[in-house]
């Protein structure tokens, strides 16, 4: 069984921990990472590359989200978590150089999948690579990801705007990771 941290709205830890099912049935505040894969598409604009959630997952099945996310095991640190989200979703070996940190941001919403209520309550903590990344070559966990694509940053960002069908992508993650690639240009 997975335990989170419970965390403040600074994103703190309590010295308290919640599991997994508890903290998405109750709503407690815990903690997540989200690292997005970043290359420049040759036109002045930048391209990420998305996963596209397996089917199984407990909330947004099939949707294409994030390049790699994942929650923060108690007693983690966020770095620490996301150096290994990105190992264990993509097979990438990224080092804490490569990550630049991009910013937090809070999610929280209800709403159900598979039947069954599901209460998100989180501060995610945002990074960035821009190394080169090969998808065809990445080595995928099937039981997190179906596959990857890379797609128009922009365009990502527009059809987000018209309540996307394809996309789970939280906005304000994306919106860090424009003011980060602006502030870095």
């Amino acid at each position: 069984m997975e335990y989170f941290d419970i965390v403040n709205e600074d994103g703190e830890t309590t010295g308290k921990t919640v599991s997994r099912e508890k903290a998405h049935r109750d709503g407690i505040l815990h903690r997540t990472t989200h690292v997005w894969l970043v290359r420049k598409d040759g036109r002045g604009g930048y391209q990420i590359l998305l996963q596209n959630r397996s089917r199984e997952k407990d909330s947004y099945p099939g949707l294409y989200d994030t390049s790699s996310a994942g929650h923060i095991p108690a007693g983690d640190e966020p770095k620490a978590s996301a150096l290994r989200e990105l190992k264990e979703e993509m097979g990438i070996t990224a080092t804490d150089r490569q990550l630049a940190y991009a910013g937090r941001f809070r999610i929280q919403y209800e709403k159900v999948f598979h039947g069954r209520l599901f209460r998100d309550n989180e501060v995610a903590e945002v990074y960035v690579y821009t190394e080169p990344v090969e998808a065809e070559r990445l080595i995928l966990q099937e039981s997190e990801v179906e596959e990857v694509r890379w797609f128009d940053l922009e365009e990502v960002w527009e059809e987000l705007d018209r309540s996307s069908e394809r996309f789970c992508v939280p906005k304000q993650s994306l919106g860090l990771l424009r003011d980060w690639l602006a502030a870095a240009q």
